[in-house]
């Protein structure tokens, strides 16, 4: 495997990526119903701080370093977070409309470019949000479920990346060139 560790193997980086896995995973789980008496609501607190504060300010600090890219996902997902975790219980169309709306930021963060983790990342998270805004807009529960499989699974990606960068495994996927593998017969 090719072991490109430069792409997102800044501290800012890693720690942007180490916030956002917490929270994925945090909010996923709670939504999945996966772990008996864990609900969405406690994930509310980690949210608030670490995918909130925690990843606001390494955006910001991201900013200052001159990394455009890491500054505004982090900064913008910190606003995400900590909106989501301070607000009071919403209708399901107001839900939907929020969930909705930063599923086209983390759309927009996929189609940015960067390394393949990190577009893998926002693009499991892109298909989370929209799942549970339609979970919203319908009161579907199982659209909601499926969703928080999908945030589980961006979170999975996100603690990947960071801890890959720190401990310099492998964060490419190979890819072969055209024609190998293939061998003419006649």
């Amino acid at each position: 495997m090719d072991k490109d560790v430069s792409a997102g193997s800044g501290i800012t980086t890693v720690a942007g990526r180490l916030a956002l896995g917490i929270t994925l995973l945090a909010f996923g789980l709670g939504h999945t119903a996966v772990i008996d008496g864990v609900s969405a609501a406690d994930a509310g607190s980690i949210a608030q701080y670490v995918g909130g504060v925690a990843l606001f300010v390494a955006g910001l600090v991201a900013l200052r370093e001159g990394d455009s890219a890491g500054g505004t996902a982090f900064s913008v997902l910190g606003a995400l977070w900590f909106t989501w975790a301070v607000s009071d219980s919403a209708s399901g169309n107001e839900a939907g409309l929020f969930l909705l709306l930063f599923a086209l930021v983390a759309l927009s963060l996929t189609l940015g470019g960067g390394d393949q983790l990190g577009q893998g990342m926002y693009g499991l998270f892109f298909v989370a949000l929209l799942l549970m805004a339609i979970a919203s807009f319908a009161g579907n529960e199982g659209l909601v479920k499926a969703g928080g499989w999908f945030a589980v699974a961006a979170g999975a990606v996100a603690w990947y990346a960071a801890t890959a960068a720190l401990a310099h495994w492998p964060t490419a996927i190979p890819r072969r060139a055209a024609g190998r593998g293939v061998t003419a017969t006649g």
